[in-house]
């Protein structure tokens, strides 16, 4: 039987093999979505990434109404809570990367240790308040945490990004992990040395034409 938005639905899935192949998720910990429609596609709740099928890919709209025989991801109101939220989203990558996921539990903001910070649309990465996953309350937090940025961490959680598609949101969780990891080398290290408001500003804006190609 034909499904709706089939190369959607498998993008989606290789997205999520993808994320854990790489190292940045383990198991079913995680969790890939992306826009279509009047609603998103989102991997199910609890099946390995290696069993799933197109079929498999649970159809929601913005309001948690869902169809198919496949319950879809506990965090799904965070995936739609983006959607309605940020008009730009096209695609969230949600992942218990390991040093992401430990230097959310310190419930600090990443600082602006290094330019790269700018990829995520702001000087700092945001870490949200706590709340227990799967609920409202994590969607708000999270929500608050990602205003003017495009991934935050989540305390004593994980970390949570989207992007224009679902390579662009698969990549920008991979950097926000390398940021994690190289902010805690150099704190162990010694005192991290911060860059100046300043020299963010020049930063912010040449990431405002990063990675984008003129036609040829």
């Amino acid at each position: 039987m034909p499904v709706r938005h089939e190369a959607l639905r498998k993008a989606v899935i290789e997205t999520a093999r993808a994320m854990n192949d790489s190292g940045l998720n383990r198991g079913t910990s995680g969790n890939v979505s992306a826009r279509a429609d009047d609603g998103f596609l989102i991997t199910p709740s609890g099946i390995p990434y290696d069993d799933l099928t197109p079929a498999k890919i649970v159809p929601a709209d913005l309001e948690g109404t869902f169809s198919g025989k496949w319950k879809p991801s506990s965090e799904w109101r965070m995936h739609a809570d983006i959607y309605r939220a940020r008009p730009e989203a096209m695609a969230v990558v949600h992942t218990h990367s390991p040093h992401a996921t430990a230097l959310s539990c310190l419930r600090k903001n990443i600082p602006p240790f290094h330019y790269m910070i700018a990829v995520a649309g702001g000087k700092t990465i945001r870490c949200s308040d706590y709340a227990t996953f799967g609920t409202q309350a994590l969607s708000d937090t999270m929500i608050k945490a990602l205003k003017g940025r495009s991934a935050c961490l989540l305390a004593n959680h994980g970390m949570i990004c989207f992007g224009p598609t679902l390579e662009k949101a698969l990549w920008l969780a991979g950097e926000v992990e390398a940021l994690c990891m190289q902010y805690f080398i150099a704190s162990q290290a010694g005192e991290v040395v911060l860059l100046a408001d300043a020299e963010m500003d020049e930063a912010l804006e040449r990431f405002e034409g990063y990675g984008k190609q003129e036609a040829v």
